[in-house]
């Protein structure tokens, strides 16, 4: 059997970009301040999800403050 997809988990401390072409990613902020995912403030604990779709996403921007971090998981 082929792999089709691949998982990638990461934790980001600075700003950051989803690189084009992914399926599906979710991102939660696990600091302990606001930070910006796609124009959209996530606060501490809150996620958000980029459900597959059939084709890959454009790049997604993640604008990470101090005292914010963000767990990003991804499927290319």
């Amino acid at each position: 059997m082929n792999i089709m997809a691949v998982v990638i988990e990461t934790e980001v401390f600075e700003d950051h970009i989803i690189p084009e072409g992914f399926l599906y990613a979710s991102v939660k902020n696990i600091g302990r301040a606001v930070a910006t995912v796609n124009g959209v403030s996530l606060s501490p604990g809150e996620a958000k999800d980029y459900p597959f779709v059939g084709k890959g996403y454009q790049a997604i921007i993640c604008q990470v403050g101090s005292n914010a971090s963000l767990r990003i998981l991804r499927v290319i």
